[in-house]
This record gives structure tokens, sequence and C-alpha cells, in this order.
């Protein structure tokens, strides 16, 4: 029998594919060996927020395929199409608490479906932590302006404007 003996690795060297020297293709897949936990690593070092956005990413997508699709198959095919929506078609619409509640669902959930999609771009592609910081904030800013401008709007639209 052979016995099998552990190679600790260099992690430079585990990452670059090109195995140990033995031959075996294998050899090129080594997987680094844990870090140690020092007294200065926090215990917790995640949180539950990253599968949370990712949740709510999938789940909000479904939701808003059948907003956005009731909603264009009622305003576009079932009342006559883009002819007819105008100002008093809107002011019409909103008067029913239900409209008002459709449009809101599919204000929000498109807003914060978006910057949540966004923020994962800034993630992925700003560099540095400053910029992360500033676009992230600038983000949040943009998507609080607009979700609240929507709501105010949705909520105290007056056709006699």
């Amino acid at each position: 029998m052979s016995e099998t003996k552990d190679v600790i690795v260099p992690a430079l060297q585990a990452h670059t594919g090109q195995g140990l020297g033995t031959g075996n293709p294998a050899d090129g897949f080594v997987v680094e060996p844990a870090r140690a936990r020092s007294k200065k690593t926090p215990r917790r070092t995640r949180t539950n927020f990253e599968m949370l956005a990712w949740l709510f990413m999938r789940l909000s997508g479904v939701v808003l395929v059948v907003l956005v699709l009731g909603h264009l198959l009622i305003n576009l095919v079932l009342d006559g199409g883009v002819s007819k929506i105008s100002f008093a078609f809107v002011a019409g619409r909103w008067a029913s608490p239900f409209w008002q509640v459709w449009d809101l669902l599919m204000l929000w959930l498109a807003m914060l479906h978006g910057a949540n999609g966004m923020r994962t771009v800034i993630n992925d592609y700003a560099e540095k932590d400053s910029t992360r910081l500033w676009l992230k904030g600038l983000l949040g800013v943009a998507t609080v302006f607009t979700v609240l401008l929507g709501t105010l709007v949705i909520f105290t639209f007056d056709p006699n404007i």
C-alpha cells in the first residue's frame, strides 16, 4: 500500500493551475488550507445581507413580471392601445385605490430591484473603497428621491389641475 501525504502548496502556486510537478493532472486543482482564526478576527465575519439581496432579486423579479405584463395587457390591449392613454385616462385609473396600489408596487419593486442590481455592479467594478462609497451613496439618494417623489405623485394626484 502506498501512503498518501498531504502537501502544503503556497497560495500563488495553488492558483496557477500548473500542478505540483508530479505529472498527475489532478494536482492542478489544489485548494489552499483554511486560514487560522486570530483574536482580532471577529467571531461572525458575514451577515445574511447578500443572501437576502439575492433572494429579493429573484422574488421581486417574478412579481415585477406579473405586474408589468398585467399593466401592459390591461392598458395597451384591453383598453384600446396607446392612443387612449391621456391625462384623463391616468386620472380615471388613479381614482381607484386598486390602481394606485398596483402602480405603487410597480414603482417600489422596480426601483429597489434596479438599485440592488446597480449596487452589485458597483461592488464588482469600483476598485477603490472611496469610489464605491460615493457611487453607492449617490445611488441611494437617487433611489430614495425617486421612490418618495413617485409615491407622492401617486397619492396626491389631482385631476382638477
